[in-house]
């Protein structure tokens, strides 16, 4: 990896001096410029990791944090990117397997690719309006109907609470131990056999 060919080449990119490979914060404006240097001239030429991340007291709220392998020097380099207005290039069209990664850091943060071919929702339906990923967002979850009305409409099923309201976790309080989050029992929604 020349980090000095990098650094010189886009000023704006910051050698961060990763402990377990190297890591660099690059701007926004500079990402495809980046990663198609970088896999055209230093044979970073797999993604292996793309993912959002919320960011604490700092002026941008979200950031993605993108792994590159270099599978003939077997070599890993991470780039962080700050989301500037919760929007950073899609780089989907150097790395095709970047495509569901950016459609789940959209669906979990609301980090919004710009360039991306297919920006729909990966895990939840369509018109869910929340981002569950995000700090704010509770870890009990926040009621909303399920399934949408969308897919009401097409099973022609009742429109009906979600049975595990936001997710399937409940924190139970307590000592550190007992108040991390648990399984949620749902077995009362199971049919039980008549004796």
């Amino acid at each position: 990896m020349d980090a000095a060919a990098l650094t010189s080449r886009f000023p704006a990119t910051q050698d961060l001096a990763g402990k377990d490979m190297p890591t660099f914060r690059v701007a926004g404006t500079d990402l495809l410029a980046v990663v198609s240097a970088l896999r055209d001239e230093q044979g970073f030429d797999l993604l292996a990791d793309l993912c959002g991340l919320e960011l604490q007291g700092r002026p941008v709220r979200f950031g993605v944090v993108i792994h590159l392998l270099s599978t003939t020097h077997k070599e890993y380099v991470r780039l962080h990117v700050d989301a500037v207005n919760d929007r950073v290039p899609s780089v989907s069209a150097l790395h095709p397997g970047a495509n569901w990664h950016e459609r789940e850091a959209f669906d979990m943060f609301g980090i919004v690719f710009e360039g991306h071919p297919d920006p729909r929702r990966i895990l939840m339906w369509d018109s869910y309006p929340y981002h569950p990923l995000r700090k704010d967002f509770p870890l009990a979850g926040i009621e909303v109907p399920f399934p949408a009305a969308d897919v009401a409409e097409v099973t022609g099923q009742k429109v009906e609470p979600a049975p595990m309201m936001g997710g399937p976790f409940v924190s139970h309080g307590g000592k550190l131990s007992e108040g991390e989050p648990s399984a949620l029992d749902q077995s009362w929604t199971e049919e039980k056999p008549k004796a």
